[in-house]
C-alpha cells in the first residue's frame, strides 16, 4: 500500500471529558480518536449515516490497543491524529496519536474496524467505492 498522509485534527478538552482531577477520563480518550477518525472519513466525503442507509453497511471497531503516555487536562487543546496503515478486503487498520498543544505525547491507539452488513452484522467487502475513497 502506498504511503498514506497523516490526517490531523484538532479539539479542546471540556469539563465534561474529565475527572475529579481535572484529567481526561480513561475511556473519553477512545471518543478523541473515533471524532478524529471520522473527521478522517468526512475528509474523503465519506459519512457513516449515508453508509448505512444508502448501502446497509456499518463500520464498526473491533480491536484497539490503547497506551497512555500523559495525562490530557482540562482547557488542553488536543491534536489527533489519524493515518491508515493497511486495508484489507473487509477490515482497515489506523495508528493514532494525540499530543497537547505543547506537542507532547499523551497517548496512542492502534485500531482495526470491519465493515458490515448493517441488517446481519455480517463482515462484507469493502465496496470499491469506499475502497477507493480510503486511499485518496
Amino acid at each position: 500500500m502506498q504511503d498514506q498522509p497523516i490526517s490531523q485534527f484538532n479539539y479542546r478538552v471540556y469539563y465534561e471529558h474529565t475527572d475529579a482531577g481535572g484529567v481526561v477520563y480513561h475511556s473519553r480518550y477512545l471518543n478523541f480518536f473515533e471524532r478524529a477518525r471520522t473527521d478522517w472519513l468526512r475528509e474523503r466525503k465519506i459519512i457513516q449515516s449515508d453508509l448505512h442507509k444508502k448501502l446497509n453497511i456499518i463500520y464498526v471497531v473491533t480491536r484497539a490497543n490503547l497506551h497512555f503516555k500523559k495525562p490530557a487536562r482540562m482547557d488542553d487543546t488536543l491534536k489527533v491524529s489519524c493515518n491508515m496503515i493497511k486495508l484489507r478486503r473487509a477490515s482497515v487498520d489506523f495508528v493514532q496519536e494525540m499530543f497537547n498543544q505543547n506537542d507532547e505525547l499523551l497517548a496512542t491507539v492502534t485500531i482495526k474496524a470491519a465493515c458490515l452488513q448493517a441488517d446481519t452484522f455480517k463482515v462484507i467487502a469493502f465496496p470499491s467505492i469506499l475502497k477507493e475513497s480510503f486511499t485518496l
